[in-house]
């Protein structure tokens, strides 16, 4: 096959885009599980350095014990360590949990705000998990770069920095505004079933035309 140029062009970016949007489906999909925009954010803060799957096993019996913000700011931090020990980091987790619920009960009054600058503002609550949040509660057109959406950007030549936030404005730049979020959705179920990190499946991934890096 011959090498897809690595020049980042309106037409290379907008057959990824076709090409994932036939691939995949272009429903908003969450994969963490919640029931409130709140517990939405605290799954998507246990997420980090771990796996949705974990996540949900461990909040399943954590929204049941803590059913509310007030339980979350009132637990003990130690029962709390205990609670999510499994999700890992999980003193600064578990504080950060605690204290980013009295913030929403006492600057917003219980509710999760959508302003980015708002979001960042609470405890343990970076770019990231703002984006995640504005995304999926509010439907504010966000890029979520997580480690799929990081290194499938930079095998697409889409980006060169390794910085997520750099990678984040990179990609706002190049994708149509109504792909951001399901370019997240899209490039994260490519990278868990096809763009393997140490095994990716070039010969069988459906943006092979288009990949400079594709070893086909």
């Amino acid at each position: 096959m011959a090498k897809v140029s690595k020049r980042i062009t309106k037409e290379r970016v907008r057959k990824i885009c076709d090409l994932l949007n036939d691939t995949y489906s272009m429903e908003y999909k969450c994969y963490l599980n919640y029931e409130t925009p709140w517990q939405l954010l605290f799954a998507t803060m246990l997420s980090a350095q771990c796996t949705d799957e974990r996540v949900n096993l461990v909040t399943k019996d954590l929204f049941v014990k803590y059913p509310t913000l007030q339980a979350f700011a009132d637990a003990d931090l130690k029962e709390m360590e205990q609670d999510i020990y499994s999700t890992g980091f999980y003193k600064n987790k578990a504080k950060n949990l605690i204290a980013c619920a009295n913030q929403l009960l006492e600057r917003h009054n219980g509710e999760v705000p959508n302003d980015l600058d708002a979001l960042t503002s609470l405890a343990g609550v970076g770019r990231k998990t703002a984006n995640v949040i504005r995304g999926n509660i509010f439907h504010e057109p966000s890029i979520v770069v997580d480690t799929h959406v990081k290194r499938i950007s930079k095998l697409l030549c889409l980006t060169k920095n390794d910085d997520p936030v750099k990678i984040e404005y990179d990609l706002m730049k190049v994708l149509p505004k109504e792909q951001w979020i399901l370019y997240n959705i899209q490039i994260i179920t490519h990278g868990r079933n096809v763009c393997i990190a140490r095994r990716p499946k070039c010969a069988e991934c459906t943006l092979q035309s288009v990949c400079p890096s594709c070893e086909v």
